[in-house]
């Protein structure tokens, strides 16, 4: 394991300095301190801290996700890892995230600075800068619905986006819709992408007819869904599947302003399970993600790593939760209420 004097060896300097460097000291230029890091990285050198088995440090670096409050998405995540954790003896830190924090911070040396042995990633894009930094990592580090080649450091971790996509294709099926749209989520998300791809492969397994005008882009918010839900309709579609819960209460929303009903006119799947979705009028049917039990799964995935067990992938099983927001499909043209603006 390489030591202090490695690095100073290494750059030229004492080992005085390095050890400035190392521990924050405000004499040395950023430029020469950033050195350091980086060399300390290059040679695999670890503080004490990180190798101490007690109390090890671990962090949760979240972005683009609330969690909060029990209402919101990432709160079972980060409370699943937590305490996954806690009988494990690690700290957990939280550590909200934004582009530019990521652009003023290599992701190495953030971990090295603050003696973290390993990282759990929520809620990234992928040309969010630390995105290509994980493609090197020598960090374990395992990313909640991302996924870096090649990389033995770095696992990814989510639920089977391809399953819970054909269940929900295969239960509007049974009802009878052919005509099936999906609202899909934002780009530049590997999610997003794997959830459009798996309704294409699912519509084209079925034998269903596939339109690049019944699968726009949103984001993942309720407000997205309104620029498409009447053109869709517009299109004869009968039923219509959502990138996550919050679009789909968007669609339902969209559909009760124009005089549509939910499912006699128009069935709507979401995706995620999270608690508002059951309150919903009608509660929405939709494909649920056991987000406690993938927080859990980050951290086991995560320890796994720490000790020298590389994982690739650990994909949990969707469920399919069946509600009122779907039914039988109308053999009549379903328009009502107000025209096409078209």
């Amino acid at each position: 394991m390489a030591t202090i004097k490695d690095i100073a060896n290494k750059l030229g300097i004492s080992v005085s300095t390095v050890s400035k460097g190392l521990n924050g000291a405000s004499d040395i230029s950023e430029q020469l301190r950033q050195a350091v890091f980086d060399t300390a990285i290059e040679l695999g050198y670890m503080p004490r801290q990180m190798r101490t088995k007690e109390n090890q440090r671990l962090c949760i670096f979240i972005e683009n996700m609330d969690y909060q409050t029990v209402e919101q998405f990432g709160y079972d995540i980060i409370l699943g890892f937590k305490q996954a954790a806690y009988p494990a003896n690690y700290d957990v830190s939280v550590v909200p995230v934004t582009p530019a924090f990521q652009a003023s911070e290599k992701y190495d040396t953030y971990m090295l600075k603050n003696s973290y042995v390993g990282a759990f990633i929520v809620g990234f894009a992928l040309k969010d800068a630390w995105m290509e930094q994980f493609q090197t990592t020598t960090i374990p580090t395992t990313l909640f619905d991302n996924y870096v080649r090649k990389n033995p450091n770095v696992s990814y971790i989510g639920t089977d986006s391809f399953e819970g996509i054909d269940d929900a294709i295969e239960h509007l099926i049974a009802l009878g819709h052919r005509k099936i749209a999906m609202i899909s989520g934002s780009w530049h998300s590997m999610i997003t992408e794997q959830r459009r791809q798996a309704y294409v492969e699912s519509m084209a397994a079925h034998d269903l007819e596939i339109d690049e005008k019944w699968m726009p882009y949103g984001y993942y918010v309720a407000a997205a869904a309104k620029p498409h839900v009447m053109k869709l309709l517009s299109l004869g579609v009968t039923a219509i599947v959502c990138g996550n819960d919050l679009l789909a209460s968007g669609v339902l929303d969209e559909c009760q302003a124009h005089g549509f009903r939910v499912p006699e006119d128009v069935s709507i799947v979401g995706f995620d399970d999270i608690p508002v979705s059951a309150r919903l009028e009608p509660p929405l049917t939709t494909v649920r993600q056991e987000r406690l039990e993938l927080g859990k799964c980050g951290f086991y995935t995560l320890h796994s790593a720490i000790n020298h067990v590389s994982v690739c992938k650990n994909l949990l099983r969707p469920q399919l939760i069946v509600r009122n927001s779907t039914g039988p499909v109308k053999t009549s043209d379903i328009t009502r209420g107000e025209p096409f603006l078209c």
